[in-house]
């Protein structure tokens, strides 16, 4: 009896632990079914859910982007992106890295979008670039030193002349370079622009309007604008250079449309342009 007892035991211990693992192997497959689906909801939840983009800009572009005294990277257009970020519901990494870097940031797909005054024209958008609705027409002009005696643009005629790299002002001035035999100086930033013709390298330079206007008065630059300088100008638009941000320019576009309509648009523009 004892041995037969013995061997039930032993049949029952066995028959345990294959109970237990097939209970432990059926929790295992749930288990996986239920990663690989939390995986697939997680997903298609990124689909969905709020992204996270990747902005360039310029350093120096004021009053649209600049630091302010305290350190603050400020300017109309970081507050347009971030009140557009908060209407449209999406998170996003803004990357100051000046013009030309963020140009390149968004060819290379290092960045999904750019926000640096960029002007809306046929020619950027048949290299590649996809603009969204213009945020803000600015026309172009040129300045000179405080002190001169150039009072028009007819005078700048076989001048030298800076201009800013790549930018609608340097566009403006190249028009004009046969018509006055103009003879132009590039420069990477606008500050260094700026000093070219105070230090008396350059008689004069191009640049936007508001951009000019807003460094003169509160760089307290020794340079005046010529008043007769102004061309038609463009608007300025957000700009992405691969077609897969599309939803970033559509996105952008519905936000302005709403910033627009319950006034944050105007406060933000008044703020920085008065």
């Amino acid at each position: 009896m004892k041995g037969l007892k013995d061997e039930r035991i032993i049949i029952m211990k066995k028959t345990m632990k294959r109970v237990l693992a097939l209970v432990l192997a059926a929790l295992a497959i749930v288990a996986a079914f239920a990663g690989c689906s939390g995986k697939a909801n997680n997903d298609a939840g990124n689909d969905t859910a709020a992204a996270k983009y990747i902005i360039a800009t310029d350093t120096v572009f004021k009053p649209f982007e600049y630091t302010d005294a305290q350190g603050n990277f400020v300017g109309i257009d970081v507050e347009i992106l971030a009140a557009i970020a908060e209407d449209q519901g999406f998170e996003y990494e803004l990357k100051s890295l000046g013009w030309d870097a963020a140009i390149a940031a968004c060819q290379a797909g290092q960045a999904n979008g750019m926000i640096a005054g960029a002007s809306i024209t046929e020619e950027r958008k048949n290299s590649g670039w996809i603009f969204s609705d213009p945020y803000y027409i600015a026309t172009q002009c040129a300045a000179v030193k405080a002190d001169s005696e150039i009072n028009s643009i007819k005078d700048l005629k076989g001048a030298q002349i800076a201009v800013k790299t790549g930018t609608q002002g340097a566009q403006y001035a190249e028009s004009l370079k046969d018509e006055l035999g103009l003879k132009l100086t590039y420069f990477e930033d606008s500050p260094t622009m700026y000093q070219a013709v105070t230090g008396g390298q350059c008689v004069a330079c191009f640049e936007d309007t508001p951009i000019m206007k807003a460094s003169i008065k509160d760089g307290d630059l020794a340079l005046k604008v010529l008043e007769d300088s102004e061309n038609e100008g463009a608007g300025y638009g957000f700009a992405i250079h691969k077609a897969e941000n599309q939803e970033l320019i559509d996105k952008f576009n519905a936000g302005l449309a709403n910033i627009k309509a319950n006034g944050k648009y105007d406060e933000i523009i008044n703020k920085y342009l008065g």
